[in-house]
């Protein structure tokens, strides 16, 4: 620990020695940052403390604003100037919900209804089952969806190609005819857990309840099938949405020196699914932002342009927060948004947009991270609540983890502290910090 302080010491000497104004300093800042952010646990006791307190932090709930709160107590505790930018956010509740295997034998089965799904009108829906692996075989067995629960049991080969069974599965189910649908979990991993997530209907559809069941359960009544056994199930879903409720995104910043009106921001999301703690999607995204700022201030860092961490609400169910924050900035320049929100495993870079000299740049500022695994700039794209900035034309990053086990807890009661690391969590927030602090004084 002396060492450490010793370090710390003699880096912030040399940091105000050179005013912090070279876009390439030889890493000293980077050197700085990592060492400061990497020297206590301050960041994952943080964490801890805020989903303990504050899990299921859906839009429209009073855990959500109970827990905005408490950060913004927080962070004006650190002595930060805290805005909040008004936000009307979806208020969707989930309910009572059960899904039970009347026959060839009668079991409860775990499940989770999905989010924006209508309820089952106040008395359970009893059918029949079918069970298809895509659309196109829904389509082909039409005539024997008509008056059935629809179970789609599509295995997990990435996210954005499984997730459409999720998203599109009750609109294409009531297009046959379907009472309701079930969709196997959208993840690779299971343990009879269900995951949640958005689903979507359209104005020519009927609106059918739809739910997610494990996997397992999924395969279950697959099996069943092929044997030639009838499927019988009973659903209730007492889900319902209410009126738009009030929202807000938590912004706090350290301004810049020579062009305050450019910003360079970063964050996450703060608002979680109604299952587990949210730990990882997104309040760990969120903090490690916060601790990014947090070092550059405790290191005396004055950047040339505005650094910005904001705190979105709603991106789980409606992205309403990074769409206000788009309409309450368009007075300012943004020259890099970047987002975590793949999970805070071990970080190993990010994925850009950014073309020409920016990329060259991110680039060469990225070799900074090597020491902790985060040296990798590729070709890609930014996160949800950044999109609305992307459109406009700003430059948009994500930061890239060792994403081997989110998808095992996302959107599932296994989103818990637990599964976070503290270290890992802090090369996340150095990887935020120095990428953001170099992309300020380029």
């Amino acid at each position: 620990m002396k060492q450490n302080i010793v370090i710390l010491a003699a880096a912030m000497s040399i940091l105000a020695a050179m005013g912090l104004r070279a876009q390439h300093d030889g890493g000293t800042a980077a050197r700085a940052l990592i060492g400061q952010i990497t020297s206590d646990s301050l960041l994952s006791s943080r964490v801890a403390d805020f989903v303990d307190h504050y899990p299921h932090r859906l839009s429209g709930s009073s855990m959500l604003e109970l827990g905005l709160d408490w950060i913004v107590a927080a962070l004006r505790r650190d002595g930060w100037i805290v805005r909040q930018q008004n936000v009307m956010v979806p208020h969707w509740e989930r309910g009572e919900e059960s899904v039970t295997m009347v026959s060839p034998l009668r079991r409860k089965m775990p499940m989770l209804g999905l989010g924006g799904s209508v309820g089952t009108g106040g008395r359970p829906v009893r059918a029949r089952v079918l069970v298809v692996g895509s659309f196109d075989e829904l389509s082909k067995r039409s005539a024997d969806a008509k008056g059935r629960i629809v179970v789609f049991n599509v295995p997990f080969t990435d996210y954005g190609s499984t997730v459409r069974y999720r998203y599109d599965g009750a609109v294409q189910a009531a297009k046959h005819g379907a009472v309701a649908s079930l969709v196997r979990s959208v993840g690779p991993y299971g343990i009879q857990t269900p995951h949640t997530g958005g689903m979507g209907y359209d104005s020519a559809t009927p609106r059918i309840p739809h739910a997610a069941i494990t996997m397992e359960d999924a395969m279950m009544l697959q099996r069943f099938q092929d044997r030639g056994e009838t499927v019988e199930l009973e659903l209730a879903m007492s889900a319902r949405w209410l009126p738009d409720a009030p929202s807000r995104n938590i912004v706090i910043e350290i301004p810049g020196t020579e062009k305050p009106n450019e910003v360079v921001v970063m964050g996450g999301h703060i608002d979680s699914w109604d299952v587990g703690q949210g730990a990882m999607d997104d309040a760990g995204g969120c903090f490690a932002a916060w601790r990014a700022l947090h070092a550059m201030r405790a290191l005396g860092m004055k950047p040339k342009r505005t650094i910005r961490v904001v705190f979105w609400t709603n991106e789980e169910n409606g992205l309403r927060g990074g769409r206000a924050y788009e309409e309450q900035t368009r007075n300012e320049t943004h020259v890099l948004a970047v987002e975590s929100d793949e999970g805070t495993f071990a970080p190993r870079g990010f994925s850009t947009n950014a073309k020409g000299p920016l990329f060259a740049d991110l680039t060469s500022y990225a070799k900074f991270l090597e020491p902790i695994g985060a040296g990798t700039i590729e070709e890609g794209g930014g996160g949800a609540d950044i999109s609305p900035l992307e459109e406009k034309g700003v430059p948009v990053m994500s930061l890239q983890v060792d994403g081997s086990r989110y998808f095992w807890y996302h959107h599932t009661d296994g989103d818990t502290f637990d599964k976070l690391d503290a270290k890992e969590l802090n090369h996340c927030a150095a990887a935020l910090a120095v990428i953001t602090w170099y992309a300020a004084q380029r």
